[in-house]
């Protein structure tokens, strides 16, 4: 059936710098003078990759055993202690979400309840919302797992 890969993990977090006048040095210019003002802005952080040990890196797989998990707690932690400073007035964790069938590895799409409705754009009488679109086996798995008829492939009714 459907299959889910989180990747791309980020931090966001949004920073007001009228707020709090913000030195030049907190972003990391440093010897130079003046403040950062103007409207809020979101800041993208990218956490440390967990294959990435410092003396040595690895794909993120060997080096956990719960690559979804460890990415969000990593970056939960991060966000919490980003949350302390200042100038940091709200931030979330966002990841990539990308769906894949697991018999086809197509991306993953379903029909929608209009599209349920519209007989031009289903298998057959049978189909309903949510049912996948994209190869026989993950409809025939979506319709034995809720008990529905299996479509005619061939043509016969």
């Amino acid at each position: 059936m459907k299959r889910t890969y989180r990747d791309d993990w980020r931090v966001i977090i949004e920073i007001k710098p009228l707020a709090t006048r913000i030195p030049l040095s907190a972003l990391g210019f440093d010897g130079l003078e003046g403040q950062i003002v103007g409207d809020p802005f979101e800041l993208e952080i990218a956490p440390q990759r967990l294959g990435d040990l410092g003396w040595v890196s690895m794909s993120d797989s060997l080096a956990s055993r719960d690559v979804d998990g460890d990415y969000r707690r990593r970056c939960e932690g991060l966000l919490a202690e980003l949350l302390k400073r200042p100038h940091v007035k709200g931030g979330r964790v966002t990841c990539t979400e990308t769906h894949t069938c697991s018999h086809c590895h197509l991306g993953w799409e379903e029909l929608t309840a209009d599209e349920a409705a519209d007989y031009s754009t289903n298998q057959d009488k049978h189909s309903v919302e949510g049912e996948p679109v994209c190869c026989g086996k993950a409809i025939e798995e979506f319709r034995t797992e809720r008990g529905i008829p299996m479509p005619s492939w061939g043509g016969a009714a």
